[in-house]
């Protein structure tokens, strides 16, 4: 149950449910993520780890980039019914 109260604190912020949607397409560096965002590398950083801790993306390391990548496509699908939802 530890891990199912992570995941949706997680979830529950605005900016990292924006993460998460633009990652939906596929794996992105961070340099892509921080395009067209109101927020500082150093906040987008600290929303990034906790999405990687809450075990919802993945990432690696390429030279001087990060790219990130949603760990399992059930976070998109719990979005999608989230969305449904009344």
């Amino acid at each position: 149950m530890e891990n199912q109260v992570k995941v949706f604190k997680a979830l529950a912020h605005p900016i990292r449910l924006k993460i998460i949607k633009k990652l939906s397409d596929g794996e992105l560096c961070v340099c892509k993520l921080n395009e067209d965002v109101n927020f500082s590398q150093s906040n987008l950083s600290q929303h990034l780890k906790i999405l990687k801790e809450a075990g919802i993306l993945n990432s690696r390391k390429e030279g001087m980039w990060t790219y990130y990548s949603i760990a399992d496509d059930k976070t998109l699908q719990l979005l999608y019914i989230a969305e449904k939802l009344k």
